[in-house]
């Protein structure tokens, strides 16, 4: 594994069976101290399993794992003491306060008395929630009970922050605050920000993404380099007989084309070019074509063969 001064999570070669099922296989990742790092794919890529096995839920079946230099399983008492969670299901207790959440939250890492006091300051102040700290969890929005939930992860100052889907069901304003306050901690406190997503535009934001589909990695790299990887624009073609005018297109122009749920995917540089050329010779075939700057759906579908939203129902259900 590599040099963990440098790294705050290696994974190598790691593999998580559900019975027959494999949900990770031979996963190999290794993620930079204060990176930004997104781990984008639909359900069933294998994200619930990771980050049950990154956060201690579930242990390493095969393979190793170190978070913050500790190697899982025998060290995930010291790693729960680097790393802050942030579930995708609800950790609030609803009837208490902001205040008494965060509270017993810090009563969990020993953090009592005048500490408890900074940090809490500290943290109410900067994820804006100061004027709410003495109402009610039920009483507060979908976005500032994830504000709250990002208050309890840090309240213990956590190298390592782990996100589980941490966006979903907010509105693009509550997004935009949340990735704020990421960059923030990155910059100031040199924290790591490790999130699952499947929000394609969230993962854009990341420094790195990994990309997953049933358990394999099929991509890794910053975001535009993996777009660069394309090749090309990407054009869509939308016709009646798909297969027949796929064969048609690969043999007048001896180029690739890719069907993936009755529409026709190329990916070719000068894409305007193409787009006359396409109509020219096949323009009575064809419904609708589209160009477009490629995309990390485009990324998701030149590895894997098909959309992103076409994958198997998710490994585990939520708990």
């Amino acid at each position: 594994m590599g040099n963990t001064l440098s790294t705050a999570i290696e994974i190598c070669e790691l593999t998580h069976r559900y019975g027959r099922r494999i949900a990770l296989d031979a996963l190999t990742i290794s993620i930079d101290r204060g990176e930004i790092f997104a781990f984008l794919g639909p359900n069933g890529g294998g994200k619930t399993t990771l980050f049950r096995v990154l956060s201690t839920l579930v242990p390493v079946q095969q393979g190793q794992v170190r978070v913050g230099g500790g190697l899982l399983p025998e060290a995930a008492p010291l790693v729960r003491r680097r790393i802050g969670v942030v579930f995708q299901s609800p950790s609030l207790d609803r009837y208490l306060t902001v205040d008494e959440n965060l509270r017993f939250q810090a009563a969990l890492y020993g953090v009592r008395g005048p500490l408890l006091a900074e940090r809490r300051e500290e943290l109410l102040t900067q994820l804006g929630l100061t004027a709410r700290r003495k109402e009610r969890v039920q009483q507060l929005s979908g976005g500032l009970r994830r504000r709250v939930e990002l208050a309890q992860g840090m309240i213990h100052r956590p190298d390592i922050l782990l996100m589980d889907e941490p966006s979903t069901g907010l509105d693009p304003g509550a997004r935009h605050d949340l990735w704020t306050y990421w960059e923030r901690l990155r910059r100031d406190h040199n924290v790591t920000i490790v999130l699952t997503t499947h929000l394609l535009e969230e993962a854009e934001r990341a420094d790195r993404i990994a990309i997953l589909s049933q358990g394999r990695l099929v991509a890794l790299g910053a975001p535009e380099s993996l777009k660069a990887s394309i090749g090309g624009d990407a054009i869509t073609v939308r016709c009646s007989a798909a297969e027949a005018l796929r064969e048609a297109i690969a043999e007048r122009f001896a180029i690739p084309v890719r069907l993936v749920d009755g529409e026709l995917h190329l990916e070719q540089p000068e894409g305007a070019h193409w787009i006359a050329r396409l109509m020219e010779a096949f323009g009575d075939q064809i419904d609708s074509i589209t160009l477009g700057r490629p995309s990390l759906a485009d990324v998701f579908i030149d590895k894997t063969g098909h959309r992103f939203w076409s994958e198997t129902p998710d490994e585990q259900p939520r708990g």
